[in-house]
């Protein structure tokens, strides 16, 4: 080794924890770009095919070393016994507490972004990245509930109670005549703190307009998707933002 090399072991203890910490910011960044990737190259359809056999083969790999380090012991799954001991009520607590940090860590991007580049940017990065997401949570939401490729409208109500939204969200929904629905969002965890702050809505009809059907056609091809109201649209007091949902046979 030339002097000018770095050994790793010089670090301080402080750098350590630095750089210990950024090995695992760039799995999380690596893990995404290769999703993104594969997306691109193949389509969502087959992206999520891929991450459904690519997610547990990583983690139960992640979980036996960190297990050796922290000193957790791994269940038969290879997960943490902890995980498996939590209570009914626990369970939910945590999924509640993930689906915050879920919208936090997209709110943290978007004022990134905005603060660096502007409102326009933030907003058009948003809206792609919704592109993106809405297809991939519907996917995974269709996994998790066992629905069938096209479930219609009984099973994209299903999907929707197990959005990440649905966790940190009031939201409710009311059936229009026998193929279709309407679903309000009655309670925003966003735009009701702007609210308390005295700010005026987010405008965020744009991102809904793609947020919503995305969601929709990916749960059932045949469901289409109509904005009834969403801010910058004046709206009552008992919602935010409306959508309705259509089933339309095909002929």
């Amino acid at each position: 080794m030339t002097s000018d090399q770095l050994d790793v072991s010089e670090l301080s203890r402080e750098e350590l924890m630095a750089f210990a910490l950024d090995t695992f910011r760039r799995t999380i960044a690596h893990y995404g770009m290769w999703l993104r990737e594969v997306e691109y190259q193949l389509g969502m359809e087959r992206a999520e095919e891929v991450e459904q056999a690519v997610f547990p083969s990583s983690l139960a790999i992640q979980m036996k070393r960190l297990s050796k380090i922290f000193g957790f012991e791994l269940d038969e799954n290879g997960l943490p016994k902890k995980f498996g001991e939590l209570s009914k009520e626990q369970l939910l607590e945590l999924a509640q507490a993930q689906s915050i940090n879920w919208l936090a860590n997209d709110g943290v991007w978007f004022q990134a972004v905005e603060k660096q580049y502007g409102m326009d940017y933030a907003k058009r990065v948003n809206d792609s990245c919704w592109t993106h997401y809405s297809p991939y949570e519907a996917a995974r939401i269709k996994r998790l509930l066992n629905l069938s490729a096209r479930p219609g409208l009984a099973g994209l109500k299903k999907a929707l109670a197990l959005r990440t939204y649905a966790m940190v969200n009031e939201q409710s929904i009311e059936d229009d005549g026998e193929n279709a629905f309407i679903f309000r969002m009655n309670k925003c965890r966003v735009q009701d703190a702007r609210k308390r702050k005295g700010l005026p809505d987010y405008p965020c009809h744009s991102v809904g307009n793609v947020e919503y059907p995305y969601f929709a056609r990916a749960i059932d091809s045949r469901i289409e998707t109509k904005c009834v109201g969403c801010p910058p649209d004046a709206h009552p007091e008992e919602w935010y933002c409306a959508w309705r949902f259509v089933l339309k046979e095909e002929d």
